[in-house]
């Protein structure tokens, strides 16, 4: 999920979930799925065997036209698939994950330094909805660099900030080359996606963590959702799955390929799209036995950007799905805290 100028509330955790359940604190109940997404989850699911896109192939001169036309496939068919190749070393995702791991599992009262403020979205806490998530998270701004609210970035691990800058960085540049390509893939001026986005384009990372669950059937370390953004991009944890994509009323769960990164469609991309590419329904599943990490990185246009169907991608045969959108983030958590999708809310 991406951020906002209007935020849901995080509220600063003093326990991990299964803490206070343990102490008697708080209720199973809280965690459990109402509505329309309550159920038995099931983490055995089959494996959702999405698209793998080979970053190289999709930059080769020789070798790009068959890649764009399975990325093409990918968006408009899943919204999403598995970029490999990607130029990021090894070395750095592994550091990543090993910052994240020892940030999480630092003592209560060192990351309360960073705990999110009244009206501030930045920070670590825990997504406050009217079901709650089995899950701890960190929310940072990395784009704009002057957007940058250091007082967030912890200093322990020492080199957290110095990673996040790097990872952050070719995070960026991943996320322009594959805009390019998702217009090329549609045969349009490469250049007009990222142009929509602005050269302010906003990128916030979201590190997760999500602790043993006593029952992992009925509670959700993030309950079933579209993302906010623009483009998603999602380093998982290197051993243990958790992400499940609903396609055809069926929920998967998504093979870890522990170099790969994770890449969906979000709202404003469908939106911008015109509804050609999809942004997926997903949701994160809980485990009994080990904790799980992540890193998600949201790339969202400008938020002073208007946001509308491309009008080279409306004519007669498919006609404009959406509205003009401003500030799309505050509709999307108005509409979250309501228990609905912003994108329906986004028809015309």
């Amino acid at each position: 999920m991406a951020e906002t100028t209007s935020p849901v509330k995080l509220e600063a955790p003093t326990e991990t979930p299964q803490e206070l359940i343990i102490s008697g604190k708080e209720s199973l109940e809280n965690y459990i799925q109402k509505g329309s997404d309550a159920g038995t989850f099931d983490a055995s699911l089959p494996p959702l065997e999405i698209p793998i896109i080979d970053f190289g192939l999709l930059t080769s001169p020789s070798s790009s036209s068959q890649e764009l036309e399975k990325l093409r496939s990918a968006l408009c068919s899943w919204g999403c698939f598995q970029v490999i190749n990607h130029g990021v070393e090894p070395a750095l995702l592994n550091k990543v994950r090993e910052a994240t791991k020892q940030f999480f599992g630092l003592p209560l009262a060192e990351k309360k330094k960073y705990y999110q403020e009244d009206g501030n979205f930045d920070g670590y806490g825990n997504d406050k909805m009217q079901t709650l998530h089995w899950s701890h998270l960190l929310y940072l701004t990395v784009h704009p660099e002057d957007k940058r609210q250091l007082k967030f970035w912890p200093e322990n691990p020492e080199y957290f900030r110095e990673t996040l800058d790097e990872f952050s960085k070719q995070s960026e540049v991943i996320n322009q080359i594959l805009l390019k390509a998702f217009a090329r893939s549609l045969n349009m001026e490469e250049n007009c996606f990222l142009d929509m986005f602005g050269e302010q384009a906003l990128m916030l990372a979201r590190f997760n963590w999500y602790p043993p669950c006593p029952r992992p059937d009925l509670v959700l370390g993030v309950f079933p959702h579209t993302d906010g953004s623009g483009l998603t991009m999602l380093l998982p944890d290197k051993e243990v799955g958790g992400l499940q994509f609903l396609k055809d009323n069926q929920w998967y769960s998504v093979t870890v390929i522990p170099e790969a990164f994770v890449v969906n469609v979000g709202d404003q991309l469908e939106i911008i799209s015109n509804g050609i590419f999809k942004s997926p329904v997903h949701r994160v599943v809980t485990n009994s036995e080990r904790e799980r990490i992540s890193l998600v990185m949201f790339y969202c246009p400008n938020q002073e950007k208007e946001i509308e169907p491309a009008n080279w991608l409306v004519n007669e045969s498919r006609p404009r799905l959406y509205k003009t959108v401003k500030n799309y983030n505050r509709l999307y958590f108005e509409q979250l805290k309501l228990g609905k999708r912003a994108i329906e809310a986004a028809l015309l």
